[in-house]
């Protein structure tokens, strides 16, 4: 293939613009105001299906302090109806986890057949900064904590499903002093953890996702690869915008990116995303796939005040990637002969 027939990253682009993601005219589906105890506000909920076919999010609570803890909302259809736990579901244990001290943020949750239990990855704050830890269920009721793995600062983490080459990976997002980008990292247990590799660079200069970026739910494994919705920053001189973007790995070595998205596929518009206790934010932290393996509901918190939700197609998504992405491994090369 000739350097013209490239798809180059000088030439802007010029498609028309595509609306990938369409939000539920219900939106936002959960606010502080659905919520059976006092609380400030609920965001970046967790989601899975239920044995039954029913939706469990595993939300985000701030409380009246500025802490936070998770609760479980439980829907029939994912839409409306939702049953609320009475108390919080997941409190800070800071007795035997002071990691926890000033709060657990964040949940991702992966189903693990092997283990025939839930992983919930998420950010417990400590005074050190924000660190990640793990927890198992089978219920949302019984959690057996792991403790943290990563340590601060260090958040974004979702592990895979299923065993990479016999060991569990777990994706997360570093903070360095050369910037915050995704990493993912190996495990024998769940416990410890090595193997560190770079898995996407955030982008420097005046990109969408550039200096700061993490990954947003758990990635979709689909027969192309993991597909990876991610979060990047754009610092603005009033404030930052979180937009998502689209990034296609290596299903056996997932450290390996083939696509990246050049441009942003979904971003704060709608009142409810542009503005609350942190304005231009959309942040989803869960998604259910339908029945029909392709439809994507993909839940997120906007503006760190509600509950979203949004549908969208995994085909969809894929085919946008190959009219709108390009191979990392040719940007780089480029970037080496420039």
């Amino acid at each position: 293939m000739s350097i013209l027939a490239e798809k180059s990253l000088d030439r802007p682009v010029m498609n028309k613009y595509e609306t990938l993601f369409h939000r539920h005219p219900s939106n936002p589906i959960l606010t502080g105001k659905d919520w059976p105890y006092s609380m400030n506000s609920v965001f970046n909920a967790g989601a899975t299906l239920l044995p039954d076919g029913s939706t469990l999010l595993l939300c985000r609570v701030e409380d009246r302090r500025g802490l936070s803890h998770l609760c479980v909302a439980r829907s029939a259809n994912g839409v409306d109806g939702w049953q609320i736990d009475r108390e919080p579901t997941f409190l800070p244990d800071v007795e035997r986890f002071p990691e926890e001290l000033w709060g657990v943020e964040d949940p991702r949750i992966t189903y693990m057949p092997e283990l025939q239990q839930y992983a919930v990855a998420y950010t417990s704050y400590s005074r050190g900064g924000p660190g990640v830890s793990l927890a198992l269920t089978k219920d949302f009721r019984v959690f057996e904590r792991l403790g943290v793995v990563m340590s601060p600062d260090d958040k974004d983490a979702a592990l895979l499903p299923r065993r990479i080459n016999g060991s569990w990976a777990l994706i997360h997002r570093p903070m360095t002093p050369l910037g915050a980008h995704i990493w993912i990292s190996y495990s024998p247990d769940l416990r410890h953890w090595g193997n560190h590799k770079l898995m996407l660079e955030a982008r420097r200069g005046a990109w969408w996702d550039a200096n700061k970026i993490g990954m947003s739910p758990p990635p979709i494994e689909t027969s192309r690869g993991w597909l990876m919705i991610y979060h990047g920053v754009r610092r603005t001189p009033s404030s930052s915008i979180y937009r998502l973007g689209l990034a296609l790995f290596d299903l056996e070595q997932p450290e390996k990116c083939l696509i990246r998205g050049d441009s942003w596929m979904f971003a704060p518009e709608a009142e409810y995303e542009r503005h609350g206790d942190v304005q231009d934010v959309v942040f989803p932290c869960g998604y259910t796939v339908a029945t029909d393996g392709d439809t994507i509901n993909l839940y997120y918190g906007a503006a760190d005040s509600s509950i979203a939700l949004e549908h969208g197609s995994i085909r969809s998504l894929l085919a946008w990637l190959d009219a709108n992405g390009h191979s990392e491994q040719a940007h780089d090369r480029r970037q080496r002969q420039s």
